[in-house]
Parts: C-alpha cells; structure tokens; sequence
C-alpha cells in the first residue's frame, strides 16, 4: 500500500551569533541546490522561546516508506553543508520526526502560513491517549473560531510529545484580543456551562509540561 506523505522532519540550528549573514547565505544556497521535491526545505526563523535565534528547517511532508529510501542526498551534498554551511554553526542542535494527526487538525497537512505558533504540549507518562482526547475536543473550538491549527505527534524523537502549530493565515492581529470569540466561551458553548473549568484540569492532570514559541517564515533561505 503507498504511505501518505504525514511525516516531516524537522532540524534545528543555531549560528554562531557574528556569523548569522555568512550562515544565511550559505543555507539559502543549499536548500535551493539540494533541497527540492520531497525534501524541500522550508526555513523558519524563531523568534521567541528558548530557542530563539535558531533556524528550525522543515522537510517533506515525505512517508516512512520515502525516508526509507532518502539516504543522505549524497556525497556533493554532504560536503556543501559540511563545509559550507555547518562551519558557521554552534555545537546546539535538535532533530526530531513529527508526524501530521489529521483528525485532530483544522488544516490540511500543506495549507501553511508565514507566521506560526507552536505550543508544545508534553504527556505525562500514559497520559497520550488522554491528551488525543483533550485535542479533538479542542478541535471542535478551533473549528467554531475559525482557527487553521495542525497537529503534529513528535515521533522517536525525544520525550513524548504533540506539536500544535497554529497557522496564523492573517498574520499576528490573529492574536489580539477579541480577534475573535474568546476560547472559553466558545468551549462552553459546545461543551456546556462550566465545561471549560474540567477541560483545564484535564490538562492539569494529564500534562507535565507545555510551553510556546513563535516563527516566522525566512522564503529567502527556503527551497524555491
């Protein structure tokens, strides 16, 4: 059976800090070189978090069957980042497989957007399941407010986790207050009275923890 294309991989950088320019020329020329098809490179620059000053480059959507087969692009391409590109790095890296959760996402796995959210949400042990069902409730709210959110499970990659990416389709003003209807209320109108106060202590008790960050996309460093 073909394998849908659901997985990317994701690998974040972070420059020596006198040699962000020199890294950025270098990078955009890669991804643009290498990087094309089902390993296109989309290149993010984080803006706040712990991680901010890094680069967090996206790969595919591929399949596990496709990064079967991926290999390592070869040994031109190898060397380019090597000693092009990664001369210009610090030792600090991640790396991580996250795979698109459909049913629990309002947009489609490439309906993106230039400016994201990413809320990290991390499981308590035998808490997933749990959390799934916190996410589909909270897709249904997402839904109402006409909010474009992907869900991602991060796959071999470290604790347990889910990515919840929001696509801000209209940029930041998304995010000013009474954009749209606020969250609770939206909840409790589904849910019913007082439904809110639950699904917080759900979170509370299935959670150990969850923290933001937001970036924005760089096009010029990304695969054409």
């Amino acid at each position: 059976m073909s394998q849908p294309k659901n997985v990317l991989s994701t690998h974040r950088v972070f420059p020596k800090i006198d040699k962000v320019l020199e890294f950025e020329k270098a990078l955009a020329a890669h991804a643009q070189k290498y990087h094309t098809g089902d390993v296109k490179w989309r290149v993010f620059e984080i803006q706040s978090g712990p991680d901010m000053g890094g680069y967090h480059i996206t790969e595919g959507p591929n399949s596990w069957e496709g990064l079967d087969t991926r290999g390592n692009l070869g040994d031109e391409h190898n060397t380019d980042w090597h000693k092009n590109v990664a001369m210009y790095l610090t030792d600090r890296q991640s790396a991580t497989y996250a795979v698109y959760e459909d049913s629990l996402s309002t947009v489609a796995v490439g309906d993106y957007s230039d400016k994201i959210q990413i809320d990290h949400l991390y499981p308590k042990i035998g808490s997933a399941d749990k959390i799934r069902k916190i996410l589909a409730q909270r897709k249904k709210v997402w839904q109402a407010n006409g909010l474009a959110v992907a869900v991602y499970s991060i796959n071999a990659s470290g604790p347990a986790q889910f990515s919840v990416v929001i696509r801000f389709k209209q940029g930041l003003k998304e995010k000013t207050p009474g954009f749209r209807k606020p969250f609770k209320a939206t909840y409790e109108g589904i849910f019913g009275e007082d439904a809110f106060e639950d699904h917080v202590q759900s979170i509370r008790e299935n959670t150990h923890e969850i923290w933001s960050e937001l970036l924005f996309i760089r096009k010029d460093l990304s695969s054409k």
